[in-house]
């Protein structure tokens, strides 16, 4: 995972939709770059853009305006090449039902040319205990972690991480964070989308405040989240008017 030049560069994004009156502008202007090696977090209540944008980044979705790099490729006309280093663990997906935990990321391993050990993603995973538990029979948590565990089973460069820990006891999300940070340290690049100011500030290098399909402040989740904040899931405190685009009005909830 030798450093190339930034992971993500995203330059005015825009993705409409279309329908009755002019139909649906998802996401309306976006400008990043995320740096290799970091853990990048996108905020914002439901409906802001974070899932389209992230779909718009792996190739799912073709932007109406606007340019995107992955890793120096792009996603739409460099699709499979995109695939070979970038891991998407989406907010659900399926897997099959009758194997074990071991059976579906051994068969997920044979399906790359240069996997991670899937014992190893197990024990990293924290799933030790449900190895031969079938995955019909995991818990919410455990299933997101073997998601999760699908996705690092590749050695992506890229992990894109859609609110992994959605349902996730306590134990199991730290379980969680600490595989996203292991990532990291290994030379990983982590984009994460979630609702948590707590998750944020656990692993996050820099995060972006999305809100009606705009970045509307970027910077240290250290800037937003506090310790004394009333509702740390929910709630940030006010960035400068400076950072806030249109209005200079910060939104106060993000749910």
């Amino acid at each position: 995972m030798t450093p190339t030049g930034p992971a993500v560069v995203i330059e005015k994004l825009v993705k409409r939709y279309p329908g009755p009156g002019g139909g649906v502008t998802a996401v309306a202007g976006i400008d990043l770059t995320i740096a290799d090696g970091e853990i990048f977090g996108l905020l914002g209540p439901n409906g802001a853009g974070k899932t389209t944008t992230i779909e718009t980044l792996v190739g799912l979705r073709r932007p109406t305006e606007g340019t995107v790099r992955v890793l120096g490729l792009d996603p739409v006309r460099q699709r499979a090449e995109v695939r070979r280093v970038v891991a998407v663990q989406p907010q659900q997906a399926s897997v099959f039902e009758f194997q074990t935990v071991a059976e579906l990321l051994h068969f997920w391993a044979s399906c790359h040319p240069d996997p991670a050990d899937p014992e190893e993603i197990i024990e990293r995973m924290g799933l030790t205990g449900s190895r031969d538990v079938r995955t019909a029979k995991l818990s919410g948590g455990q299933r997101q972690r073997l998601l999760v565990g699908t996705a690092l089973v590749s050695r992506p460069r890229l992990l894109v991480l859609d609110e992994p820990s959605t349902g996730m006891d306590p134990n199991s999300r730290e379980e969680l964070w600490a595989a996203v940070r292991a990532h990291r340290d290994a030379g990983g690049t982590v984009l994460l989308s979630t609702h948590s100011m707590e998750e944020a500030e656990a692993l996050c290098d820099r995060v972006a405040i999305v809100d009606r399909g705009r970045i509307v402040a970027c910077g240290p989740p250290r800037n937003w989240c506090t310790s004394t904040s009333p509702n740390r899931r929910c709630c940030s405190p006010r960035p400068p008017e400076a950072t806030w685009p249109d209005s200079g009005n910060a939104p106060t909830c993000w749910r």
